[in-house]
């Protein structure tokens, strides 16, 4: 039967209450995700003991704890992502996965279940091959380095070749688009609801004023000075969370073996991605086989899309700074915003090394 227990506690959000939950099923029934145990808490799954009588070892990587590597054997191991903190996404997730297949490196979709009564959506998908980029690029030799950026340049390009109607989050099965939560008044609207929160919320005046001043200048580098520009106000597929723990690389070759968690994706500009796969990783050689190929193979970019994505990516720079959870990400976000704003410059970089690893 299904089983749950409450305890009282803190997270790192403003709500003091926590929910913890156990589940424990050997069979199938109504209501219970057959066959598989877990514990959730702050909203995060911290620990999970069985899927259908097989272990299950959480995979590393990113902040979300949803995702498992389900089994022992290699040839028999999959991935179970369960959708404790926001259930709906499963399906869209699902289905960008059918779509893309073909098209880019992703996982297969072999198993999707919704949300029923309080048990959570699951999505279980083939493992790919590859070693995670962030741990490649900590130590590849210069070459690689540069065959891996040509790589993902050409990755950025397929994305950028997928046309969107318009801009928005994805709902539901059918990925029809939501601008539901957006706000209305672009990038400088969103500084402002982010004001004070997060680390954000302890930022002196002039500080801020700056970084008012590098948003309004990015809002006029994305918004251009021609309606009508293709460059600039073509909508495409973007995968908003592009960065080395979410690729996939093979470490003799080069070549890009998976693109993972597309929990962020949505329509959007061109160049969010690129400016979210350079924000901790700017060796030269790298950031320029990157943009090199990305010119070479999209459909049509402007002629400084680094600049372009640099502006873009101040949508999540913002979140992340203004955001209440502490974890690592968060913390070289706000270096880094700080750093841009204090120099009005989106190319600004505040640590001596070229690159940085949350």
């Amino acid at each position: 039967m299904c089983r749950k227990t409450y305890a009282e506690g803190r997270t790192n959000a403003p709500s003091a209450a926590v929910c913890r939950k156990t589940y424990a099923t050997d069979v199938p029934i109504r209501g219970c995700v057959s066959g598989y145990q877990w514990a959730a808490s702050c909203g995060t799954l911290t620990h999970v003991e069985i899927w259908n009588g097989i272990p299950l070892r959480p995979l590393a990587g990113g902040y979300s704890g949803e995702t498992f590597l389900v089994g022992d054997e290699a040839a028999d191991q999959v991935v179970l992502r369960i959708y404790q903190r926001q259930p709906e996404r499963a399906e869209v997730d699902a289905a960008l996965l059918r779509l893309l297949d073909g098209v880019l490196p992703v996982p297969a979709v072999l198993e999707t279940r919704p949300l029923v009564d309080d048990q959570p959506a699951v999505v279980v998908t083939s493992l790919l091959p590859g070693t995670r980029l962030d741990l490649v690029l900590a130590s590849a030799a210069p070459k690689l380095r540069v065959v891996i950026g040509h790589q993902l340049g050409r990755v950025l390009a397929r994305l950028s070749g997928i046309p969107m109607p318009g801009f928005g989050m994805f709902a539901g099965a059918d990925l029809r688009l939501s601008t539901d939560g957006i706000p209305a008044g672009g990038l400088a609207e969103w500084a402002e609801s982010h004001r004070d929160g997060g680390r954000l919320a302890a930022w002196q005046e002039h500080d801020w004023q700056r970084l008012r001043a590098l948003v309004d200048g990015a809002e006029t580098l994305l918004d251009g000075d021609c309606d009508g520009d293709a460059a600039l106000n073509r909508r495409v597929l973007v995968h908003s969370d592009f960065n080395p723990k979410n690729i996939l690389v093979d470490t003799e070759s080069g070549d890009v073996t998976g693109i993972l968690d597309w929990e962020f994706a949505h329509a959007g500009s061109p160049y969010a991605d690129l400016g979210n796969l350079t924000r901790f990783e700017r060796h030269p050689d790298f950031v320029e086989a990157v943009v090199s190929t990305f010119v070479e193979h999209a459909p049509v970019l402007v002629d400084e899309p680094l600049a372009l994505s640099r502006a873009a990516d101040l949508w999540a720079l913002v979140e992340l700074a203004g955001g209440v959870a502490s974890n690592a990400v968060r913390e070289l976000a706000t270096t880094l915003l700080r750093a841009q704003a204090r120099a009005g410059d989106l190319h600004a970089w505040p640590w001596e090394t070229p690159r940085v690893d949350p």
